[in-house]
């Protein structure tokens, strides 16, 4: 009798535990259902390379922000440097309390997996990899209407950013008047 009360007991916390645990990534979910659905525009912007090899290359960038049913996001468009027009896309997407994803096609094409991640607030901060490359980019936004990203890169024991952009949200603007 003993073993099958505490075994119904085990049971019973284990449940409670489920239901909080489901009840505070419905919470998670909701906050971080918010940032995507913040994202959501066109956006256009500078950016500007600030270390490594081309650091001082400026650039534009013209993206596409749409929220993945408010368990991720998509930026899609083009950045542009002088006449240089270069595709560019990210997707992060939920998986589990983390998120996944790729920028372009991915480490094993020519860009960076998406390997963590974790939403607060109005700012989203990913782990980034590519082979030896471990990094983090931080998208964070600032009002309605604007975004930074910043792309950092870890060497050795510090984060090192490299890429920084200030997107801001294209709005149509309405006439408004009066009819006399």
């Amino acid at each position: 009798m003993f073993s099958r009360v505490r075994i119904l007991a085990s049971g019973l916390v284990a449940a409670v535990a489920l239901s909080v645990l489901a009840a505070a990534g419905a919470q998670a979910g909701a906050r971080d259902k918010a940032f995507f659905d913040g994202v959501q525009g066109q956006w256009t912007g500078p950016g500007e390379i600030v270390a490594g090899k081309y650091k001082g290359t400026k650039f534009t960038c013209t993206l596409a922000g749409s929220s993945l049913n408010g368990s991720g996001m998509e930026l899609d468009g083009s950045c542009r440097v002088g006449i240089f027009k270069q595709p560019m896309k990210a997707v992060i997407k939920s998986a589990g309390r983390t998120y996944k994803g790729k920028f372009l096609d991915g480490a094993q094409g020519k860009g960076l997996d998406v390997i963590s991640g974790n939403v607060t607030g109005q700012k989203i901060v990913v782990g980034i990899t590519r082979a030896k490359l471990n990094g983090a980019m931080i998208a964070r936004l600032q009002g309605k209407n604007t975004m930074t990203v910043t792309i950092s890169v870890k060497v050795e024991n510090t984060m090192v950013p490299v890429i920084g952009m200030n997107l801001n949200r294209q709005t149509d603007e309405i006439a408004v008047g009066a009819v006399d």
